[in-house]
C-alpha cells in the first residue's frame, strides 16, 4: 500500500532531533508524501521550544517544498486529568495536535492513572492523536482508551519509531489495533521521525495493521483527504479549499 502522509515529526527544535523543518519537507516530498505534520515536542519536554514557537508558526505558509505542511505538537500530558504543556490559545493556533505521555514530563502511574490520563485528554476537542499508547512504560486499559477514542473521533496512532525505543510495544499495539479493528475507531501510522530520513517510515507499523488484517478504510496514512477533512470536521484548517 502506498501512504501519502506522515502526522508525527520533530525538528531540530525539539531538542533531541536532528534535521531542519526544510530538510524534513523536502524529503517528505522526495518520499512521495502529499502531507508532512511537524510536530515538535510541547515545552515541558526537555529542550523543546518555548510556546511561543508554536503560536509563531502562523508565518509558515501551507504548501511548502511541493507538500502540504501541517503546523502541530506533540503536547506533553502533564497529570492524569490529562491537562497540557502547551496554553489553550496556543493550541487553537494549530492545525494538529498529537496528546503523548512520555516519563520525563509525568511520572508512569498505575494502569487505571494511566488510562484516565488519556482517556481525560480526550475531552479536549482540540486533541487530534494519542501518540504511541502501546508504550510499555505505561500500561493502560487498551479497550477503554478504543472505546473512548471512538467516542470522541480522536484518532489512535501506531507508533512506528516505538518498535525500537519502546522495546515491548509490539504486543500492546497488536491489542490496541485489534481493538480499533473491533470497534471502528480511525487509527494512523506515525514515523516519529527525530532525522529526515525516517519519515515516511511505516515498515514495523504496518507490519502490525496487516498482522490484524486491518481495514483499509479505518487507515488515515491512506488518503491525505481523509486527513484534511477529519480535521476540517473539527473546525480546524478553515482556510484549506479541497
Amino acid at each position: 500500500m502506498k501512504y501519502v502522509l506522515d502526522t508525527h515529526t520533530h525538528t531540530i527544535e525539539s531538542g533531541h532531533a536532528y534535521s531542519t523543518l526544510i530538510e524534513n519537507l523536502k524529503w517528505a516530498c522526495k518520499k512521495g508524501l502529499k502531507i508532512l505534520c511537524t510536530t515538535d515536542h510541547g515545552p515541558a519536554m526537555p529542550g523543546g521550544p518555548h510556546e511561543f514557537y508554536f503560536g509563531n508558526l502562523k508565518v509558515l505558509p501551507l504548501h511548502m517544498e511541493g507538500i502540504i505542511h501541517l503546523k502541530g505538537c506533540e503536547a506533553n500530558i502533564m497529570d492524569i486529568d490529562g491537562n497540557l504543556d502547551i496554553s489553550n490559545r496556543f493550541q487553537e493556533r494549530l492545525d494538529i495536535i498529537i496528546a503523548s505521555l512520555h516519563d520525563v514530563c509525568i511520572t508512569p502511574r498505575s494502569r487505571e492513572e494511566n488510562t484516565r490520563a488519556l482517556i481525560k485528554v480526550m475531552d479536549n476537542p482540540l486533541v487530534d492523536i494519542i501518540g504511541h499508547p502501546g508504550n510499555p512504560s505505561f500500561p493502560i486499559f487498551e479497550e477503554e482508551l478504543v472505546k473512548k477514542a471512538k467516542e470522541k473521533n480522536v484518532l489512535i496512532e501506531i507508533n512506528n519509531s516505538s518498535f525500537r525505543s519502546r522495546l515491548g510495544s509490539e504486543d500492546n499495539c497488536i491489542k490496541i489495533a485489534s481493538l480499533c479493528k473491533e470497534y471502528g475507531a480511525n487509527i494512523v501510522m506515525g514515523s516519529d521521525a527525530h532525522i529526515c530520513y525516517d519519515i515516511g517510515g511505516f515498515d514495523k507499523s504496518e507490519a502490525i495493521l496487516k498482522k490484524v488484517n486491518m481495514p483499509e478504510e479505518l487507515i488515515i496514512n491512506l488518503d491525505e483527504n481523509r486527513l484534511i477533512n477529519y480535521l476540517k470536521e473539527k473546525g480546524k484548517l478553515k482556510d484549506y479549499k479541497l
